[in-house]
């Protein structure tokens, strides 16, 4: 099951501090302050997702495109001081850049050292020609097409 986000967390407790005030309000209305949380608990995830969307949509400056038309760069030798920011200005400066990201060891919380940029397929190409190979913070990048991870199962957790 999926956590909630901050969000629907914060439209949730708006619609339980309405339900309490309307039940010093209205002291013989319990149906409808029942009413109200019964309805709060499924209009709240809906309007955090659409929330967020527009936050989504509006902060994102690059055109609109269909996940059909995104795909995802491997980006090994990175220096470990670079930050998602950086890495996607460089990306821009060759084409829409849609996410970065830099993978943490999940133990030390430190940057290993690769990651992912989504980026318009269009712009694939070009960028790969121009960045593989060349020198970023005094690394030389090694840029390629991610490749599809395989599904994880459970016959393959057990052998590990």
């Amino acid at each position: 099951m999926k956590s909630p986000t901050l969000q629907t967390v914060v439209i949730a407790v708006t619609f339980a501090i309405i339900a309490y005030i309307v039940t010093f309000a209205i002291p013989a209305s319990s149906v409808l302050v029942a009413s109200l949380v019964f309805v709060s608990a499924f209009i709240a995830p809906l309007l955090a997702g659409n929330l967020s969307a527009n936050t989504r949509s509006s902060s994102t400056n690059e055109t609109s495109v269909s996940d059909d038309d995104v795909r995802t760069l491997y980006v090994g030798n990175l220096p470990y001081r670079a930050n998602e920011t950086s890495v996607r200005e460089l990306f821009s400066e060759h084409g829409s850049v849609h996410s970065v990201r830099l993978m943490k060891d999940k133990h030390t919380g430190k940057r290993r050292g690769f990651g992912f940029v989504e980026m318009a397929a269009d712009d694939l190409d070009k960028a790969i020609s121009a960045l593989n190979d060349t020198e970023f913070q005094q690394r030389t990048l090694k840029v390629r097409e991610a490749k599809d991870r395989p599904e994880r199962t459970e016959d393959n957790n057990l052998d590990d």
